[in-house]
């Protein structure tokens, strides 16, 4: 069901192999620092689509704009998170997400900016390593 209030709805084309809400990252797009406790992943000219009446079958589409810059900067706390059940595991470090965005829907002279990175705030992130199926070991 579509909510009544909502006016756009933003997200990346179903891929030819069938993937949803994923876009390939350039070699560019993503940077770590020297010493590995900073990441930044930015990509500019994402194309994108706008699809207010999203998840409705018949929702049509319009051509957008995503620009944005991620940040994460790793902390001193260590986190791991393990199943052997489900054979998952992830060790790493607690991290400080910032995100700036905007979007552009050009056919409407729409725009959209998040407030600038300094001003952006996470509650939850994480750095590290993950392993899961085949690779998993105990």
């Amino acid at each position: 069901m579509v909510p009544a209030n909502q006016v756009h709805d933003f997200h990346s084309p179903i891929s030819p192999e069938g993937l949803y809400w994923v876009t390939p990252v350039p070699s560019d797009g993503i940077i770590f620092s020297e010493n590995g406790k900073t990441v930044t992943l930015q990509m500019k000219d994402i194309p994108i689509i706008d699809q207010p009446r999203w998840p409705a079958m018949d929702a049509e589409t319009t051509p957008a704009y995503l620009d944005f810059k991620l940040v994460f900067n790793s902390t001193e706390e260590p986190v791991k998170y393990e199943d052997p059940a489900r054979q998952y595991r992830f060790e790493g470090f607690r991290a400080i997400a910032q995100l700036q965005a905007s979007v552009r829907v050009p056919s409407i002279d729409f725009t959209f900016k998040t407030d600038p990175l300094e001003k952006s705030s996470c509650d939850f992130a994480v750095m590290g390593t993950e392993v899961n199926g085949k690779y998993y070991q105990s």
